[in-house]
């Protein structure tokens, strides 16, 4: 290999964890990280968490101290997007170009590794570029959410899923007289959660104080003469009161840099097991990709998690290395909603039975998730011990007797027991 070393574009959760990985494998080429935001890389989660309600500022979000950089050998760039990008030899497998930033910054390299994230899904509509409409994706984000959470009395937040939610309970845990989720889909989380979940969720969100509205689209957004947000129209003719809006929508994976080098994208960068992109010279890691399933291997599935970026950020830096790392994970998730605690442990996509432990009414409970009476995941609810235990057993490829697993007295440990496979008939 050649002088120029790794360049790693996107200085997110999954960039800093290969460029660290890396060092941890024993690499000593050098290494550039580059970032679009100004910051250093942080950690998101808190973003619609801790951050809002103040027990947590700028400081205590950021992944590695300013030293940390330099002591590693690391080179980080700040508030620089990389926008054009080319391969050597495409498809050689060896990986070397050259990058241009933003900046006019030109960076050479011997080897590539995209870890670009996503972006927020913006809504296309009347009003959306109106003064107090705003996502929730990054710290500018967050900084600007906060601060008008301050003198906000009328919050909207659409969208029902994980970070919608977190910031409604975030509003209602500051004091704001009014706060509506307003959510397209008939039930709350629907991507993520069984309907029982969904339940849950709403009836304790409106015990908090949050109205939620289900099958109701957003048709518009109005607003003053001066270009503020005053309301949110909804398609059955209703106006709700805004004078801050929230769209938790989703994320679109950022691929424009993966499309200009002729990877394959399909929803997101695609990669193998070893977080190998189209181009086995280019490695792909986080938000931005979509890969096999971490614990089958099978099918492709795109995770949107900090357990995830981590894990396939070390695989990429192993296979960067030219030493293919062992790939089965389990996934796991969680969302704290106020004194709500989610944990999630496996994927339950395509589950078809689901066993309950513990009465919902009380606020701590789990569900775990089966297919054709295998264990495939757990969503634990102020349960801890039970996320553990599910998360344990699926790590082991054991599985848990959902007959005995109804008895919330019984603990879950207790029940993980080998898996038994039928060997197919011959």
């Amino acid at each position: 290999m050649g002088s120029n070393g790794t360049l790693i574009v996107g200085a997110s959760q999954a960039g800093l964890q290969l460029a660290v990985s890396l060092r941890q494998f024993g690499d000593t080429a050098p290494i550039t990280l580059v970032g679009a935001e100004p910051l250093p890389p942080y950690q998101r989660p808190p973003l619609s968490k801790e951050f809002l309600t103040g027990t947590a500022d700028a400081d205590a979000l950021l992944l590695r101290t300013p030293a940390f950089y330099a002591d590693a050998g690391i080179t980080l760039v700040c508030g620089e997007r990389v926008t054009e990008a080319a391969l050597a030899a495409p498809g050689s497998g060896r990986g070397e170009g050259t990058a241009v930033t933003s900046a006019g910054r030109r960076l050479a390299f011997d080897r590539l590794a995209l870890t670009v994230g996503a972006r927020p899904r913006r809504l296309r509509l009347p009003g959306a570029a109106l003064d107090g409409v705003g996502v929730l994706r990054s710290h500018a984000d967050a900084e600007q959410f906060k601060h008008r959470l301050g003198t906000a009395r009328h919050v909207v937040v659409v969208g029902g899923g994980f970070i919608g939610l977190e910031a409604a309970a975030a509003a209602r845990a500051l004091g704001c007289p009014s706060v509506t989720v307003v959510e397209a889909a008939d039930r709350l989380m629907a991507r993520a959660v069984a309907p029982v979940v969904s339940r849950f969720y709403r009836a304790a969100h409106e015990r908090r104080g949050t109205k939620v509205l289900l099958g109701a689209a957003v048709t518009a957004f109005e607003g003053d003469a001066a270009g503020r947000v005053t309301g949110v129209r909804l398609g059955d003719g209703t106006l709700l009161p805004a004078d801050l809006v929230l769209v938790g929508a989703g994320v679109v994976p950022r691929t424009e840099l993966a499309e200009q080098l002729g990877l394959v994208c399909e929803g997101g960068i695609v990669v193998d097991a070893q977080a190998r992109t189209s181009d086995p010279g280019v490695v792909a890691a986080g938000d931005c990709t979509v890969r096999p399933d971490p614990l089958t291997g099978s099918g492709r599935v795109r995770l949107e998690s900090v357990q995830n970026a981590q894990a396939q950020a070390q695989t990429a830096a192993a296979t960067l290395l030219g030493r293919p790392a062992q790939t089965r994970t389990v996934p796991w998730f969680w969302s704290y909603q106020g004194d709500l605690k989610l944990q999630t442990a496996g994927l339950s996509a395509g589950h078809d039975g689901y066993v309950l432990r513990g009465e919902p009414d009380r606020e701590r409970f789990s569900v775990l998730y089966y297919r054709g009476g295998r264990l495939l995941a757990v969503d634990a609810v102020n349960s801890p011990a039970d996320y553990m235990a599910v998360r344990k057993a699926l790590g082991e490829g054991a599985t848990i007797d959902p007959d005995l697993a109804r008895d919330p007295g019984t603990s879950l440990k207790s029940l993980i027991r080998e898996e038994i496979r039928v060997a197919p008939a011959v």
